[in-house]
């Protein structure tokens, strides 16, 4: 049998989970990155990799289907488990989750530390080879079949054709795949775009010593109910006793990426929460902001005819907002769908067109729920809604006030919000009847910390 060879365009975390997927199926697999990539996973990756990104429960149990025991290998790094409501503490638009026993979680460390955790498992098997520094140029084939790409090394110039059987087009929000299939022959892709001009700054804080081991995140939600802009914020604990804070606000209601100004901005959102923690902790870094947060899906799995042996995955394909901390989840997900798919069909056949179709369907709910957020600021450039779109608001906004003091609909809640199950369960009978009823007493106003937290913060701030 002659071998069989797959190239992964991108060596990010959508790149590096795809690797490891093919490795199972081909004889080669290479992988074509921008940056250059150290021995040890590490790379300097697109300016948003410094700021706040959580690992869902939904993409933590993908990621250890597809690398055994990654997040206890992550956790024993210094990645954070934070279990929701009981240890990452909402402040939803009508008010704080109880904090109940754990009902799910998401992992908290920095996007430098989790793309290393992949990068050297994935790159340490034998299978796989990197190209780095080198830009992905085109495409080579035709409307009919891809057949590999063409690269240019960035020190010299070189331009090179690698051949391939598979093709995976993972290069992220600045994708040109639209362009390069266009090129071959192929009809334009369709765009669909939400843009809430949002913009996001952040920064990095040491943790006062007694708030460190155990200690709460906070999050912080926008009300779009009663606020023009969206403005909001976390603080997540991640490795090194650090705490990282990201704080947004959409169009016209950016936040100050001055130190005074950033704490300013805390200081004025819905909750001081976040501003009274960070106002006792020492602050590591400057604020640093990022603009790159437009909901961008292309339609790419209604492009007939579809090339095979190629596939568009993670955000080269759909970019939702990231501050609402979707992205990584999505991608793990769509890793186990390529691993199925390719499983069940192998590199050739249907299982560009299959694999694409799925890629969409898994990028759904997180594209439904971002855009149904941003949509619903009067900035926002993109669809106007629609009387259905405003009944399923007045749904969620029950929902959400229900689940402030109704167990069962903060479980639904939260199993949707991390991935865990699909967004329609929030529509089960079960769910339905406890949003009625509503949340059965009056929504907390302050913060559920413990006796000891709340003891933690009142010294601390003696001390200083």
């Amino acid at each position: 049998m002659p071998s069989t060879h797959a190239l992964v365009l991108g060596g990010g975390l959508a790149g590096m989970l795809a690797a490891s997927v093919l490795a199972a199926h081909a004889d080669r697999v290479t992988v074509v990155d921008r940056d250059r990539v150290t021995d040890d996973g590490h790379r300097k990756g697109p300016p948003q990799t410094r700021h706040t990104h959580v690992l869902m429960a939904g993409g933590s149990r993908a990621l250890d289907e597809l690398l055994p025991g990654f997040t206890a290998d992550l956790i024993a790094a210094g990645a954070q488990h934070l279990g929701l409501p009981n240890r990452l503490l909402v402040f939803t638009q009508s008010g704080w989750l109880p904090r109940l026993d754990e009902m799910q979680f998401v992992i908290g460390c920095s996007r430098a530390l989790l793309d290393r955790a992949v990068a050297q498992r994935v790159l340490a098997m034998d299978r796989i080879n990197l190209v780095s520094a080198a830009d992905v140029v085109g495409l080579l084939g035709d409307r009919a079949r891809i057949t590999g790409a063409r690269v240019r090394d960035r020190d010299t110039g070189t331009e090179q054709d690698i051949d391939a059987d598979f093709v995976v087009d993972a290069t992220g929000r600045g994708s040109k795949a639209d362009r390069w299939l266009t090129a071959l022959g192929l009809p334009a892709v369709r765009e669909d775009r939400v843009d809430s001009g949002m913009v996001y700054a952040t920064c990095v804080y040491r943790a006062p010593a007694s708030a460190q081991d155990g200690f709460p995140g906070v999050n912080i939600v926008s009300d779009p109910r009663s606020m023009r802009f969206g403005q909001g914020g976390v603080l997540l604990p991640i490795e090194d006793g650090q705490w990282i804070v990201s704080l947004a606000g959409t169009r016209g209601g950016e936040p100050d990426i001055t130190p005074e100004g950033f704490l300013a901005f805390a200081r004025g959102l819905r909750h001081p929460a976040i501003a009274d923690l960070i106002s006792v902790a020492e602050p590591l870094t400057r604020p640093f902001g990022f603009h790159g947060t437009v909901n961008r899906r292309r339609r790419y799995e209604r492009l007939s005819p579809w090339p095979s042996g190629f596939v568009v995955l993670g955000d080269a394909a759909c970019a939702v907002n990231p501050v609402y901390g979707h992205g990584m989840t999505v991608v793990t997900r769509q890793a186990v769908a390529l691993r199925d798919n390719l499983t069940r069909h192998g590199l050739h056949g249907r299982a560009a067109k299959q694999l694409q179709r799925r890629f969409a369907a898994v990028t759904t709910d997180a594209w439904d729920m971002a855009t149904g957020q941003d949509l619903r600021y009067p900035a926002t450039i993109g669809p106007a809604p629609s009387r259905a779109t405003h009944l399923q608001e007045r749904y969620l906004d029950r929902l959400i006030l229900a689940a402030t003091g109704r167990a069962t609909v903060t479980k639904a809640q939260l199993d949707a919000y991390t991935l865990s199950t699909p967004l329609r369960r929030l529509l089960s009978p079960r769910v339905v009847l406890a949003v009625l009823r509503g949340p059965g007493r009056p929504p907390l106003t302050d913060p559920p910390f413990t006796e000891a937290e709340s003891r933690v913060l009142a010294d601390v701030q003696i001390e200083q």
